[in-house]
């Protein structure tokens, strides 16, 4: 479905989804066109409306590609993408990917399914001139600017989870929840997938905007810092959720070579018990096994011998 939105030459806006109306806007004016869910009769209707090269056209018809920006006769092509918390898991992540055509006077989106970053720009767009009146490009700007913060909270959250189940582990307060551990770090390596080469792509349009001396350069550095920072807390995450499992690890083995040193104290304890029942308890004639001296020295070296090794171990071991 095409949205168009267009900025007349006295300033007023106006909103169609005419069909009719997909093509390079009249000189004065500046357009911008979504479209939704494309169709290849939608998107053949772009390629011979705007002349959109066929390889961009083709890049539309699919939503799997890596951010990139490619730089075609009279317009530029970028592929944007962007994440959001998954509807039915706070702790996974829904992909969005946006196409976008930049030219001098139009912008045109292609995306696969709507997101409330996309329908906020679109909203602000139509309520204040003021947005297209600074160009197609300031749009483009406005809509990877809103698509990049609407990343950052979920980032945050992923990031103080982490910190309170490291807490946790350090603190040894209670059992942490590793399939969770598990599912923040595979979250953590989607969101490395998209922001890396977003970053690569945001860094390339601040370069292209500084060559042609574009009012939207200045933006698209401060853009291309937010990506470099969330690109560094993701990193971050990565390294947290590891640390925290080799952390569990290293406190579940700690206590396992307690369990050991108790069973074994108590194995050294009473082997010599063992030995000295065992000792007195044969058959054999020449042993007094009548004499009540030998009796009371086996009554007391029961006593007198764990508690000399206990006292030992407690100076030398314990």
């Amino acid at each position: 479905m095409f949205n168009i939105l267009d900025l007349g030459v006295d300033g007023t806006v106006s909103v169609s989804e005419d069909p009719g109306r997909v093509s390079p806007p009249p000189e004065g004016v500046t357009r911008w066109i979504d479209l939704v869910e494309p169709s290849p009769d939608a998107l053949t209707l772009l390629r011979e409306r705007f002349d959109f090269h066929p390889l961009a056209i083709e890049d539309c018809a699919s939503f799997d590609l890596r951010s990139k920006i490619d730089d075609y006769d009279g317009y530029l092509f970028a592929t944007i993408h962007t994440f959001t918390a998954a509807p039915d898991d706070p702790d996974d992540v829904q992909i969005h990917e946006i196409h976008a055509f930049l030219g001098d006077c139009y912008l045109v989106t292609v995306h696969d399914n709507p997101f409330a970053d996309h329908e906020k720009i679109w909203s602000q767009a139509i309520a204040d001139p003021r947005q297209l009146q600074r160009g197609a490009s300031w749009i483009l700007y406005r809509h990877i600017d809103a698509m990049v913060e609407g990343t950052e909270p979920m980032v945050v959250r992923l990031r103080d989870e982490l910190d309170r189940i490291e807490s946790e582990v350090i603190e040894d307060t209670g059992k942490p929840d590793l399939s969770h551990v598990f599912r923040i770090r595979r979250t953590t390596v989607a969101m490395r997938r998209v922001i890396r080469p977003l970053r690569d792509t945001i860094g390339s349009m601040q370069r292209r905007a500084e060559e042609r001396a574009s009012r939207v350069a200045l933006h698209l550095r401060d853009v291309a810092d937010h990506v470099g920072r969330l690109a560094e807390m993701i990193e971050e995450l990565r390294e947290v959720s590891a640390g925290i499992l080799a952390g569990y690890q290293a406190v579940q083995t700690q206590h396992a070579n307690e369990v050991m040193k108790r069973l074994t104290l108590f194995s050294a304890v009473f082997l010599p018990i063992t030995f000295i029942v065992g000792f007195f308890g044969q058959n054999f004639v020449d042993l007094p096994y009548d004499s009540n001296v030998w009796l009371g020295i086996m009554l007391v070296s029961l006593f007198v011998v764990p508690a000399g090794l206990l006292e030992w171990f407690r100076r030398n071991w314990l």
